[in-house]
């Protein structure tokens, strides 16, 4: 079996991925089983171009204590109400205050 060395890990977001799954196709001219189920779902649910606007306004957002894991948690849920943020950052070990979050609400709703 093939022995990998991971170097660095970053978190991406579904749109991402998709970039990344058109590159991997194009090199290989086709995906296996498992890649193009996951292109199929990705196909259902990512929008480039807003998720690129959210991630910048999130970013421009400068809460010190939002990560890049949490904002590409934020950028694929995409929660439309503050129970639900407040439930998606619950599984994060990280506390915000409550207009910090509102924030974060008011940068996906625009």
């Amino acid at each position: 079996m093939a022995e990998f060395n991971i170097e660095s890990e970053k978190p991406l977001t579904m749109s991402e991925v998709a970039d990344r799954l058109a590159k991997v196709e194009k090199r290989d001219k086709e995906l296996s089983f498992r890649a193009n189920k996951t292109k199929e779902y990705l196909a259902h649910f990512v929008t480039k171009e807003k998720e690129s606007k959210l991630r910048k306004k999130l970013e421009d957002l400068n809460l010190s204590r939002l990560k890049d894991r949490q904002i590409v948690k934020i950028i694929d849920i995409k929660p439309e109400d503050m129970d639900s943020l407040k439930n998606l950052m619950s599984t994060e070990a990280i506390t915000l205050k409550e207009e910090d979050l509102k924030k974060i609400l008011d940068a996906i709703n625009e």
